[in-house]
């Protein structure tokens, strides 16, 4: 009876200890979470693009010298066109609970959706790069900030350097990225924009969606069909090298020029050599990192989201040379 009576009371006492332990437990959970680092999921397009893989480097690299204030999830899709694997990746970076989204969107309207449900879970939403869509998001009645380039700016930049080149009334052609992102459309209207005010003549405006190959045929076509045109406006990189490259083949790559967009390394390698008369830079390795530290103030701060413009200068070969 006496061993029972202190085994019963040694159990007690155990339950008690674990009991506190348990219900203290609860605090210090809470407070490492409040404590907590946030994590910023960067969403990105095609990382076969130069362009987001420097977006990626520099994303990392701030991440790096400010490993105290944020942790990074980046990824981004393999195809410029999946735009449901880039709706899956959303998803997949809020089951993961993170604190904010940063994208730049394959498409200006079809991730809308998914990012409205983002901001509906309590994430912090910034759209980078490409712009989402004006009407569609009134129309679902959400506010998603954007922080990026005036791309229609950038490219009448490129447009105007091209036309002092050239004549009023020679005919141009202009090799469009994928039409339903907003930046391609407004990089076509910066084309437009200057080559209606030198008074040139836009005889082909062609998507080439975003893609080398693709716009190496489109361009190769053109030639066939309109020998008379004096230059190619691509609306990004990717597509001029396949523009240059076309021209080449055909034994015109001194007659015609080619201007570009987005400064990638094999472009600005052709703008030193002459090949490719000019090409804009939006400054890909800062992109995401405005779009990084436009998050973390929101989430500090949990001001009202505001568009922010980042800068896009020319680059042409008298620039990196100077």
């Amino acid at each position: 009876m006496k061993k029972t009576l202190i085994l019963s009371l040694m159990l007690i006492g155990c339950l008690v200890v674990v009991g506190c332990g348990k219900k203290g437990d609860d605090p210090a959970d809470t407070a490492g979470k409040a404590n907590a680092k946030p994590r910023i999921a960067l969403v990105m397009k095609s990382l076969a693009n130069e362009f987001f893989l420097t977006m990626e480097e520099g994303a990392r690299a701030h991440q790096a010298e400010h490993a105290e204030d944020y942790e990074l999830l980046a990824d981004g899709i393999k195809d410029e066109l999946d735009v449901n694997r880039q709706i899956q990746l959303v998803e997949q970076m809020m089951a993961r609970k993170v604190d904010a989204i940063v994208i730049a969107p394959a498409d200006s309207k079809a991730l809308i959706q998914v990012c409205q449900r983002a901001r509906e879970a309590g994430i912090v939403v910034i759209n980078i790069d490409n712009k989402f869509d004006e009407d569609v998001l009134a129309q679902r009645g959400v506010r998603i900030p954007f922080v990026g380039p005036d791309n229609r700016k950038g490219a009448r930049l490129a447009g105007e350097y091209l036309a002092a080149k050239l004549q009023p009334g020679d005919p141009v052609a202009i090799i469009e990225g994928v039409p339903s992102a907003f930046n391609a459309i407004e990089r076509r209207l910066g084309f437009e924009d200057a080559m209606n005010a030198a008074g040139m003549e836009i005889v082909a405006s062609q998507v080439g969606d975003w893609e080398m190959d693709k716009a190496h045929r489109v361009t190769s076509a053109l030639l066939t069909e309109r020998p008379d045109i004096k230059a190619f406006l691509c609306a990004n990189d990717s597509m001029a090298l396949g523009s240059v490259a076309a021209l080449r083949s055909a034994g015109k790559l001194t007659d015609i020029p080619v201007v570009g967009f987005d400064a990638i390394s094999a472009a600005l390698e052709l703008v030193k050599k002459g090949e490719l008369l000019a090409t804009v830079v939006q400054h890909a390795d800062r992109l995401a990192v405005f779009g990084i530290e436009a998050a973390l103030e929101l989430l500090q701060s949990e001001a009202s989201p505001e568009d922010q413009e980042t800068p896009v200068e020319l680059i042409t070969a008298e620039t990196l040379a100077s």
